[in-house]
């Protein structure tokens, strides 16, 4: 890449916030607003408005100014696609030039490592304007921006179409896993009794830590709502709390092995997020909207009773007894109410045996497709910073 050739954004594009819709919004709308929501749907998630208070064109790049810590949007841009179409929401820029092909600055300015490197992992980050018209951008010739994007633009679709394979492959493993516990827990013979969860297990509710207390710098791991996915525990490096408030704070504590469930947005649309304490987070201190389940395994096995929250009677049982929300919540005492159904004592061993041999091949198959799925994405990474460092400017491009 040639320094001569390198250029501030302020040098060659203009810059223009977006302005506030809350007061035009109206689901008759024929309008969309670009918000940060939309964006990182990527035009999925979208509100409507029938007023055009900031207008876009067509090769518009619109930029996310606003994220929370170590969010994903931050920076991701939009590309208007056409006019008459869309109306700019505050917090949202758009970025506008004649020295670019549009799609070569989309890719280059998308989620910029400059634009990136503000957010402090601990506070809301909000670029300013001025942070924006700074942001160095690499302005080659428009031919060669041409044949960077038409590289860009094969390599992007081979990835895409592989990670479209890998994700059929994680959704049908996880069906598999879903059609034989839902044969378990449907089909049951002669002998299975239905106990509420709080006569089979212990339950401990979070404690409501303020958010000054988490820091990367402390040393006592603690469960947040984040962690809690559907089939797997979500680690992460972020959710620290001081040292004597694992003394103080015991009663909260979960050990390897619990079963955590979230109990604010309970339901996504994979069923119940409900989870394993992993080794790693042994002696953890749970947080708020946060239960923990600890079964008595002289009843019960915790594997049978996380197999049997994971099913879709037990999602069931949520939409239909819990509340009618989208995203129903459970409180403590919904909870406890829970009907399990006990599979009687001669049988338990071997069901056991049978959801945790399963599970074991499922979880190896959902891990190997996950990894296969990041990879892909690292891959798309990979090629941008080669293409935005000049190394896409030879003749033979690269293979995807």
């Amino acid at each position: 890449m040639s320094k001569a050739q390198t250029f501030s954004l302020g040098e060659v594009c203009s810059f223009y916030n977006g302005k506030a819709h809350e007061n035009a919004i109206s689901e008759s709308g024929n309008i969309k607003v670009i918000n940060s929501k939309f964006v990182s749907s990527e035009g999925a998630s979208y509100k409507l408005t029938n007023e055009v208070i900031f207008p876009l064109y067509k090769g518009d790049i619109c930029l996310v100014m606003s994220d929370v810590p170590n969010g994903k949007t931050l920076a991701k841009c939009f590309l208007v696609d056409r006019d008459n179409s869309y109306s700019l929401n505050q917090r949202i820029c758009v970025i506008r030039t004649n020295n670019f092909d549009l799609k070569f600055l989309f890719y280059q300015l998308n989620r910029h490592p400059y634009l990136l490197a503000f957010n402090n992992g601990e506070n809301q980050t909000n670029l300013r304007k001025e942070n924006i018209l700074n942001c160095p951008l690499w302005m080659p010739s428009i031919p060669e921006q041409k044949r960077i994007v038409a590289i860009l633009d094969q390599a992007f679709a081979d990835i895409d179409q592989a990670r479209a394979t890998a994700e059929t492959n994680l959704k049908n493993t996880r069906e598999l896993l879903d059609s034989y516990l839902q044969k378990v827990f449907s089909q049951r013979g002669e002998g299975w009794n239905i106990v509420e969860l709080e006569k089979v297990s212990n339950i401990v509710n979070g404690y409501a830590f303020s958010s000054s207390d988490f820091s990367s710098q402390h040393q006592v791991k603690s469960i947040k709502i984040t962690n809690v996915g559907v089939y797997e525990f979500i680690e992460d490096s972020d959710n620290f709390l001081p040292m004597e408030f694992s003394k103080e704070y015991s009663r909260y504590r979960a050990n390897e092995g619990d079963i955590v469930i979230a109990l604010t947005r309970t339901i996504i649309s994979s069923g119940l997020k409900v989870a394993t304490v992993p080794a790693s987070y042994d002696g953890a201190l749970v947080n708020q909207r946060v239960a923990v389940i600890q079964a008595n395994e002289k009843v019960i096995p915790k594997e049978i009773l996380q197999a049997f929250l994971s099913t879709r009677i037990a999602t069931d049982y949520v939409k239909s007894n819990v509340n009618e929300l989208m995203q129903p919540n459970l409180s403590i005492k919904d909870l406890r109410a829970f009907p399990i159904p006990i599979p009687p004592s001669d049988i338990v061993e071997s069901i056991s045996k049978d959801i945790y041999l399963i599970r074991e091949r499922t979880n190896q198959l959902l891990s190997l497709y996950t990894r296969k799925i990041k990879a892909l994405d690292e891959l798309k990474k990979s090629i941008l910073q080669k293409a935005f460092a000049g190394e896409l400017t030879k003749s033979e491009g690269i293979a995807a």
